[in-house]
């Protein structure tokens, strides 16, 4: 008798372990379908200076790979990349208008920080840039080594955390310094190029950025030291799991089609005529991939078609063809030597 119940409360284990194990439905999220209802994604950007980045052009277009990203999350769900409505945000407003609503998501150089995931109810949608801070500095300096700036004045964006950064350095360093604290980026430039401060610090995709701005770039130079590990992504309110799991599937895809050679001009041919079996689920030839997230099947085409692969879009926004013309370096394929990686389709 109890070896009778011991056999039946096993069984009623292994099938509440079972149950455990099954794939849930798709839940619909209020943010998707705010956007298919709208049919456009409101996407919060940088104020448009950001060269490579997010970039307002002299024909009212935006350009840069933070913008062509809110391009390729459209395109994964409306079908359209031309489906956005950018909305340039100084850095001190742009988690609270994302916390509002104002904005779905938000691609404009937001470093993913244990405090900003815990505190602001929000949500990194995986690493796009893996950046790191540096120093901008006028060659006529003499400055060749962010050691050598103990007593200078140091430009930075105040209530960042480059600001926090800069602190901790030169603490930890035994290093004193004057911080010339402004709101934005553009600010600090000008303070520069006045010779207000002796340095600007950032990202260094950023300092690579704004260095273009100014009126004699070649008179300037980025230190080679990096201080800080700045991990840049697009980020999403914490309480919508599904658009989340868009947004990031939408920087999958980017790496995916790199690592296996889908690009802007081949893609539709590879999902008509491919064999491989990951590459005929990610491109929507077989399987429900995209239903599972809440959109079209062919969800990583219409990606690709608007943005290209990663390698595309980070070499014509911020790489060699690009005016930043800054060296990929760690943001290359794990397969490279890199730090990019994505779970497979399956």
């Amino acid at each position: 008798m109890i070896e009778m119940r011991l056999n039946r409360t096993k069984i009623a284990l292994l099938a509440a372990g079972s149950a455990l194990l099954l794939p849930a439905a798709a839940v619909a999220g209020p943010t998707l379908d705010a956007i298919k209802g709208r049919a456009e994604l409101n996407c919060g950007v940088s104020t448009g200076t950001s060269i490579g980045k997010s970039t307002l052009d002299d024909q009212g277009n935006w350009t840069g790979f933070e913008a062509d990203f809110c391009r390729a999350v459209a395109a994964a769900i409306l079908g359209d990349g031309a489906k956005v409505n950018f909305v340039p945000l100084e850095f001190k407003n742009a988690f609270t208008s994302l916390q509002s609503g104002s904005v779905d998501m938000l691609a404009r150089s937001a470093t993913w920080t244990m405090s900003r995931d815990t505190e602001f109810a929000l949500e990194w949608a995986g690493i796009y840039i893996y950046d790191g801070q540096g120093f901008l500095v006028s060659k006529a300096s003499g400055i060749t080594s962010a050691k050598e700036l103990a007593g200078a004045s140091i430009c930075v964006t105040s209530g960042t955390t480059t600001e926090l950064n800069l602190a901790d350095y030169f603490r930890t360093n035994r290093m004193d310094y004057t911080p010339i604290t402004v709101s934005s980026p553009d600010q600090s430039i000008a303070n520069l190029e006045s010779a207000r401060c002796d340095a600007y610090t950032n990202e260094v995709g950023g300092l690579a950025s704004y260095r273009l701005g100014l009126s004699d770039p070649d008179s300037y130079t980025i230190l080679a030291d990096v201080i800080s590990k700045e991990p840049l992504g697009p980020v999403v309110r914490e309480d919508d799991q599904q658009f989340e799991d868009v947004v990031e599937w939408t920087r999958h895809a980017l790496i995916i089609a790199e690592e296996f050679g889908v690009t802007q001009a081949n893609v539709a041919e590879m999902a008509a005529t491919t064999e491989k079996p990951e590459l005929r689920r990610f491109l929507g030839a077989e399987g429900e991939f995209g239903t599972k997230l809440g959109i079209p099947n062919d969800w990583a085409v219409k990606t690709i078609q608007t943005t290209g692969n990663y390698g595309e879009l980070f070499e014509r926004t911020l790489g060699s063809n690009s005016k930043a013309n800054i060296a990929r370096g760690v943001n290359t394929l794990w397969s490279q030597g890199g730090l990019l990686y994505a779970p497979p389709v399956r």
